[in-house]
């Protein structure tokens, strides 16, 4: 299983853009109903912090989420719309969940 988490904090003024697109991803994952994708986005207290957290049951299932049109324009978008702070990169380890995620 591979999981990334991804945290950037969007200007204010683009923060529902933002959201508007990260919908669309999610429309489009939804209408994929890819069985080892479990992705998911919060917005921070301060309405422009993004936190996603994307789980996949197989490293090259990220690459099903790269290939999509909405996910592209997703991060085209923001890197043109200059982040307060810039998308940072982790990768975690499951410890546990209180639910089955594949």
């Amino acid at each position: 299983m591979k999981i990334v988490k991804v945290t950037y904090t969007s200007k204010a003024d683009y923060a529902g853009q933002n959201q508007d697109n990260i919908k669309k991803v999610m429309t489009d994952l939804r209408r994929l109903d890819h069985p080892g994708i479990f992705y998911h986005v919060c917005l921070g207290a301060d309405g422009k912090t993004f936190t996603h957290t994307a789980f996949f049951e197989q490293d090259e299932y990220q690459q099903v989420l790269f290939d999509l049109a909405s996910f592209q324009t997703f991060q085209r978008e923001l890197k043109a719309s200059g982040p307060e702070v810039p998308p940072a990169q982790e990768f975690l380890t499951l410890v546990g969940s209180s639910k089955p995620i594949f």
